[in-house]
């Protein structure tokens, strides 16, 4: 996949700066073929399909139809691939081996010219997994995957900066500008499927050897949306496990038996929440059981790797789904149980189609990020403390005003005052968490500010207290016990730095953003004043009601 080489969005297990060394190869780095996917024609090694699609039937009556889709009929357009996808897939593309420079010197000491290479055209290169669907769907992928028949080492030769990461299953990272573009390789691929042979699959004679590598392959996949492959260069989709049908019908199915796979990787689980809500796909029956039934097997997987599951569910533009998904299959009272409370509080129940002021914030962020766009954790962390503390104890809508403008001015309460005194718009008053407007002088409007900010922080410590998390669904026997804190340090003391401006009235040297234009590089990697910023523009749409 490619990942932007800042900010807490993007995957925690893998090291998000430069290289502390890289491949020391004379290879010039690759970046001049960086348009060729616009004229793949010359690059085609084997002749293209006359129909849309060819089949290839497997043995199995019940097994999906192998298909091969033109893209063109899917609607793919390669203009949508990254610029440093796009680099890494013409660098394996058209970059021979270095093999082809052993044969150039054997053909010149040997005069003889019917040497030949088979690495002519450089390595098979597809596009996998997510992004795949994301272009059939005509949405903005949030990142690529790239597999190669390369091996790992004959990527590293390829491009100048690269290197290999990951003992078990090891793949490339290929830095590209500011960006890192993963890339696996069929052999290591096939070694992780060799390490799982559980999987009862049975290869038949009737296919060539190129599609049964392919097949191998998608079956390590969690999703059949999530199974398919893209050959740019031959303008072809591959799907061996009925993804595009899956697609059509907007639904989310696990490759094998879902309680099967769930419990093999119980990360999918949240992987199938994300990707539903984010597509707006629904389950399957058999999916939509197993999740719900096994929702709390997710607190076997480390604090770390939830934050980051959580991450892409809430900072990249489908939180509010994402949490009613959450709520609806009995996983929020398992990772976040002081936002359940809330939600049995406000007598939501699981296919509630109604909203309240938690989902609507959210709903206001959403419209503001997207899967290319994401927010720093410390944003959304930040909404929760915030929406626990007007819970516990509600306030005057020009008090949230003010206190909205006061973060995003570094802490100036005189001018956050004078700018909530010309707020003429009404409140959203279907919000309990806030009281009816009351007639307060500057005096105590700073007061009050001042203890909301107060109470934001006493509330973030809540959420990172393991006994108040456990006691948040006490009173709710039937609820699954949990006191999972998946706040590190160092994001807490993130958000507590968002909001100390307005305790200590007017922090130093804090220069406000000026303009409403965000800036996404700097959101993702955290900016103090962008982070305020967007704060401030989602309290203000949820709080006032903005014309449609």
């Amino acid at each position: 996949m490619a990942i932007p080489t800042f900010g807490l969005t993007c995957r925690s297990r893998f090291p998000l700066r430069p290289s502390l060394f890289y491949c020391l190869n004379k290879t010039p780095r690759i970046v001049s073929v960086v348009e060729a996917l616009d004229e793949p024609e010359r690059l085609l090694k084997e002749n293209s399909a006359h129909d849309s699609y060819e089949r290839v039937h497997v043995s199995d009556q019940k097994a999906p139809e192998w298909k091969k889709w033109s893209s063109k009929d899917l609607g793919i357009s390669t203009s949508k691939i990254s610029r440093p996808t796009r680099v890494v897939l013409n660098g394996l593309r058209k970059k021979a081996d270095s093999c082809c420079l052993k044969l150039s010197v054997e053909m010149n000491l040997r005069g003889n010219a019917s040497v030949s290479c088979n690495c002519t055209y450089g390595y098979d290169v597809y596009l996998v997994g997510g992004c795949v669907r994301d272009l059939i769907l005509k949405r903005t992928p949030k990142d690529f995957d790239i597999i190669t028949s390369a091996e790992l080492k004959q990527v590293m030769r390829t491009f100048s900066q690269c290197e290999i990461v990951g003992k078990r299953f090891p793949i490339c990272h290929v830095h590209i500008d500011d960006t890192i573009v993963e890339v696996s390789s069929f052999s290591t691929s096939r070694r992780k499927l060799n390490s799982n042979l559980s999987y009862d699959f049975s290869r038949t004679s009737r296919h060539h050897d190129k599609d049964y590598i392919l097949w191998r392959n998608c079956l390590q996949r969690d999703f059949t949306i999530n199974g398919l492959m893209f050959d740019p260069y031959a303008h072809m989709v591959y799907d061996y496990i009925g993804g595009i049908e899956d697609i059509r019908k907007a639904k989310v199915r696990t490759l094998i038996s879902a309680s099967r796979s769930f419990h093999d990787d119980c990360a999918r689980i949240l992987r199938a929440v994300r990707v539903a809500a984010r597509l707006g796909f629904r389950f399957t029956k058999e999916t939509a059981r197993s999740v719900k039934d096994l929702s709390c097997t997710v607190l076997r997987l480390d604090k770390g790797r939830l934050l980051m599951e959580l991450n892409y569910m809430l900072a990249f533009g489908s939180a509010e789904p994402s949490l009613r998904l959450l709520w609806k299959f009995g996983l929020l009272e398992v990772l976040l149980p002081i936002q359940a409370a809330y939600f049995v509080s406000c007598g939501f129940r699981r296919r509630d189609k109604r909203t309240n002021m938690l989902l609507s914030l959210f709903s206001s962020l959403d419209k503001l990020l997207a899967p290319d766009r994401p927010c720093h954790a410390s944003l959304w962390v930040a909404i929760l403390a915030f929406h626990k503390a007007l819970l516990d104890q509600p306030r005057d809508p020009l008090v949230v005003a003010m206190f909205s403008l006061a973060v995003h001015n570094g802490g100036n309460l005189s001018e956050a005052v004078k700018i909530a005194r010309n707020i003429t718009k009404p409140h959203n008053a279907s919000f309990h968490e806030l009281l009816e407007p009351q007639d307060m002088d500057s005096e105590a409007l700073t007061d009050e500010v001042t203890d909301l900010a107060a109470s934001v922080k006493s509330a973030l410590s809540k959420m990172t207290d393991e006994y108040f998390v456990s006691q948040a669904m006490a009173a709710y026997p039937q609820a699954p016990y949990s006191d999972l804190v998946f706040i590190p340090l160092a994001l807490y003391l993130r958000v507590c730095k968002i909001f100390d401006c307005v305790r200590e009235n007017k922090e130093k040297g804090f220069v406000s953003k000026e303009g409403s234009k965000i800036d996404y590089q700097k959101l993702a990697l955290g900016a103090l004043e962008e982070v305020r910023h967007v704060f401030a523009r989602v309290v203000f749409d949820t709080i006032y009601l903005l014309k449609s």
